[in-house]
């Protein structure tokens, strides 16, 4: 690459560190070029995350039904009412949904992810009753929500 100074004093030890005639810099993230650094990260290359919420009702109790398509278009009208239409807008997929606990596992797209977060965190009402969503798990692998360990019984 024509356009990337050449490297000066600093040369790549086979060990993974950076070594200067006499001196290891031992930052695998940074390359050293003269007397400037450059920091190369690497994203998560997952294009979904994957969350485990719950929807918790006051007062507590077999109060509240709620079918999936109703959970659904609760969660449309929180995206909706913090980011408009453009929040209501955004694919959220309902992969798993229990009844009687009123959990969920949901999909939606990393970059949408805070946007989901925000406006599930902010909702204080559910058919007319205070209700609260609570993140239980966030992951970028499904199979990471399928068991936790805080729950295992062991024999």
């Amino acid at each position: 690459d024509s356009s990337r100074p050449p490297v000066t004093r600093w040369s790549r030890a086979g060990s993974g560190a950076y070594r200067r005639p006499g001196r290891t810099m031992s930052r695998p993230g940074v390359e050293w070029r003269g007397s400037a650094a450059e920091r190369r990260v690497h994203r998560n290359p997952s294009h979904y995350q994957y969350l485990k919420v719950g929807l918790e009702c006051e007062p507590r109790g077999p109060g509240l039904r709620l079918s999936d398509a109703a959970f659904k278009q609760t969660i449309v009208a929180a995206l909706r009412g913090l980011h408009g239409e453009i929040g209501a807008a955004l694919p959220v997929d309902v992969l798993k949904f229990e009844e009687r606990s009123l959990t969920a596992i949901l999909r939606v797209r990393g970059s949408d992810l805070v946007k989901l977060w925000s406006a599930l965190t902010l909702v204080a009402s559910c058919k007319d009753k205070k209700c609260a969503f609570r993140i239980i798990q966030v992951s970028p692998f499904l199979l990471a929500l399928a068991g936790n360990s805080r729950e295992f019984i062991l024999d």
